[in-house]
């Protein structure tokens, strides 16, 4: 993957699933900035997504 393409997916991601994701607002009620965070770091399949990604993006620039 070359790095245009990668950010474009994180962008889509991001634009598309976590910008109004109830499941954040909620939980940064309930638990936090951080609490909220370490869920979609953990739980979220969107978050492993990301995650991927942004592996990805390192490859492309360690190159």
């Amino acid at each position: 993957m070359d790095k245009v393409t990668v950010m474009k997916d994180i962008d889509e991601l991001n634009d598309t699933y976590c910008a109004d994701c109830l499941v954040i607002k909620q939980l940064r009620k309930e638990r936090g900035k951080p609490g909220a965070h370490r869920f979609c770091i953990e739980a979220c399949t969107v978050g492993e997504r990301l995650q991927f990604l942004g592996e990805e993006l390192l490859k492309v620039y360690s190159k």
